[in-house]
């Protein structure tokens, strides 16, 4: 039986950011274009911050007691 998830849009845009937030810190921690040190201070935390913020967004999405709908039902 498939079933779809159903998203707001605030819920979508929660994790578009999130996950934006995680492509930026991994994109300066490679990017050569500015210094080690300065690299590790600005993309790390986006990085962290990013990854932990989705952690408990996912849990919501995939929440079991959340309503789902069937693909049947569309």
């Amino acid at each position: 039986m498939n079933t779809k998830i159903s998203v707001t849009f605030p819920e979508l845009v929660l994790l578009a950011v999130t996950r934006g937030m995680i492509g930026i810190g991994v994109g300066l921690l490679f990017a050569n274009t500015l210094s080690r040190k300065d690299r590790k201070a600005v993309g790390l935390p986006l990085f962290i911050i990013g990854a932990l913020s989705t952690i408990p967004i996912a849990l919501h999405l995939f929440d079991k007691d959340r309503p789902q709908l069937k693909t049947d039902q569309l």
